[in-house]
């Protein structure tokens, strides 16, 4: 079968490798769509490298149809359509036992220590389908849509984090595929007035498809007049940063409301370390918090609104590859031309 390697840093191709082997207790999914976020292009470019393998294939965010069936596997047939959940926790430490099983101390990945789904095939181990990390889709939804689960369940993680209720007035800082995730859900829980910053032209037309109230292009605009100017000079109540750019924490800090919430959503490359004013989160009392991966409840919870039609993921796809293609897919991505790109095996 045909899997994208990565060898090392910024070294990936295209090769034939052995379709994997299944063992009793797991499935073998044939990837129908699998796409590519900006993890993967941190990954692909050496900038993230905890529980990164070389060589393997990386790939978190897909779906497709299960081709083998363990004999010990019970709850699924060959022939179902599937989305799966990558993140596997533990279960059993103490920030599983707490809640926040997300965040498991001793968890393991699907295109982390589990070859990932840049390629035709892909082994689900038994620990997801013991923990319901194989969750079925709706005949009435794509498979591209079925790939796109993970993210938005990582972005439900994340207005869950920044809190965002009823009449809340909203920043939303990039609107690539993460920022308009937010928008739409920021949107379903009441937010009165949502406000999106991208310097791209293309996201922001995406942005006001998206129903943004008021979309700001920070290279010749100034976003804290305007964000002022909207919010009767107090600032907004929640910030989402959905890119991670050291350069404009601070900066972004200073848009909240005394008492406001800024969640930190986005990876950084490499550490992330930025300078901030304590005194502006000290004086005005501003909550920090970040978020990390997603809860299976969340996972759920992104499928059941997929199907629902509450949440459009399908419009966020603007281009598509075949697995040869895959540089150009990766070329897509770092140039800010596509939203979401996706890889058709």
């Amino acid at each position: 079968m045909k899997a994208v390697v990565l060898y090392g840093a910024n070294d990936f191709k295209t090769v034939e490798v052995d379709k994997p082997v299944i063992n009793k207790d797991e499935v073998l999914l044939k990837v129908k769509a699998s796409a590519i976020c900006g993890t993967d292009l941190r990954i692909l470019e050496g900038k993230k490298t905890k529980d990164v393998r070389y060589p393997s294939t990386i790939g978190h965010e897909m779906s497709g149809v299960l081709e083998e069936i363990g004999a010990d596997v019970k709850e699924f047939a060959v022939g179902d359509r599937v989305s799966i959940a990558p993140v596997i926790p533990c279960h059993g430490c103490y920030y599983c036992l707490s809640g926040r099983e997300n965040a498991c101390q001793n968890r393991v990945a699907i295109g982390y220590q589990f070859d990932g789904g840049f390629a035709e095939y892909v082994r689900i181990p038994a620990i997801a389908i013991k923990y319901g990390h194989v969750v079925k889709l709706a005949d009435h939804v794509s498979f591209e849509e079925g790939a796109l689960a993970e993210p938005l369940s990582c972005c439900i993680n994340g207005i869950k984090k920044a809190g965002i209720t009823l009449n809340d007035r909203v920043l939303i800082v990039g609107a690539g595929p993460i920022g308009l995730m937010h928008l739409q859900l920021a949107k379903s829980a009441g937010a009165s007035k949502i406000i999106v910053s991208e310097p791209i032209d293309s996201r922001r037309a995406m942005a006001k498809k998206f129903g943004a109230d008021i979309i700001v292009n920070p290279a010749t605009e100034d976003l804290k007049d305007i964000v002022m100017q909207h919010t009767d000079g107090y600032g907004v109540d929640k910030i989402i940063m959905a890119i991670g750019v050291p350069a404009i924490v601070n900066d972004t800090l200073k848009l909240a409301r005394k008492g406001g919430t800024i969640n930190l959503f986005a990876g950084f490359a490499g550490t992330g370390e930025c300078t901030i004013e304590a005194n502006v989160i000290h004086y005005n009392e501003i909550n920090v918090n970040g978020t990390t991966a997603f809860t299976r409840l969340d996972y759920l919870s992104a499928v059941s609104l997929i199907a629902a039609g509450k949440v459009n993921v399908k419009d966020l796809v603007s281009h598509v590859y075949k697995i040869d293609d895959f540089t150009k897919a990766y070329e897509t991505c770092k140039s800010g031309e596509g939203v979401k790109v996706l890889i058709e095996p």
